[in-house]
């Protein structure tokens, strides 16, 4: 995780949510008030306060094994995000598979038609119940990669009056706010970037119920 990432993680884990509070944390360590204009060793050193502040960085989420275990996983970490799903952990996952094929682990699930109804069941269960539009981009092109999908989801969660004909300050949310000025714009976001814009739209979910 970088730099950026874990300050963000660590703000968020804090309760730090005032943008006046951060800036000031900023100030106190670095002499800057933003992210942007900090060095590498700077941002290390608010990394640092926030841990002695209490924040604990997560170890990094095991992969399962199998060849539709990334797959079946990602929806799954999907459904958490947008409040569906009580559990993140893998054993509520193993459980959901097997209920759906029977098969006990995805390290067994070789079938694609047996897999297939496991991950169509998690992709119809997040489009009815998540809003997210599998598939569709609605003409917009930042919208081409799944954790966009699940971001702007996510999003009407939090902002059920948002429609894309004004999706601005989703866009400023997810720039500024998670990417810390990192990318000119939703385009640029790569896959990663919008697994880390999903677990923290997640967190905000999650924080309202």
């Amino acid at each position: 995780m970088s730099a950026v990432k874990m300050i963000y993680a660590g703000i968020r884990a804090l309760g730090i949510e005032e943008e006046d509070d951060r800036r000031d944390l900023y100030q106190r360590i670095t002499g800057k008030r933003r992210l942007r204009e900090m060095t590498p060793a700077e941002k290390d050193a608010v990394v640092s306060e926030l841990r002695r502040l209490g924040f604990k960085v997560a170890s990094p989420r095991r992969q399962l094994d199998g060849p539709f275990a990334k797959k079946l996983q990602a929806l799954w970490i999907a459904g958490w995000n947008l409040g569906l799903i009580r559990s993140a952990d893998d054993a509520a996952l193993l459980a959901f598979i097997k209920r759906q094929t029977g098969i006990d682990h995805p390290r067994w699930l070789r079938d694609p038609k047996q897999a297939d109804k496991a991950i169509e069941a998690l992709k119809a269960w997040t489009a009815r119940d998540g809003g997210v539009m599998w598939g569709n981009t609605q003409g917009f092109s930042w919208l081409r990669l799944p954790g966009a999908r699940v971001a702007w989801a996510q999003w009407r969660k939090i902002r059920p009056e948002a429609s894309l004909a004004q999706w601005q300050p989703f866009s400023a949310v997810v720039l500024q706010e998670v990417m810390g000025g990192q990318r000119a714009n939703l385009d640029a976001l790569t896959a990663a970037d919008w697994r880390t814009v999903n677990n923290a739209l997640g967190e905000i979910i999650r924080g309202a119920k």
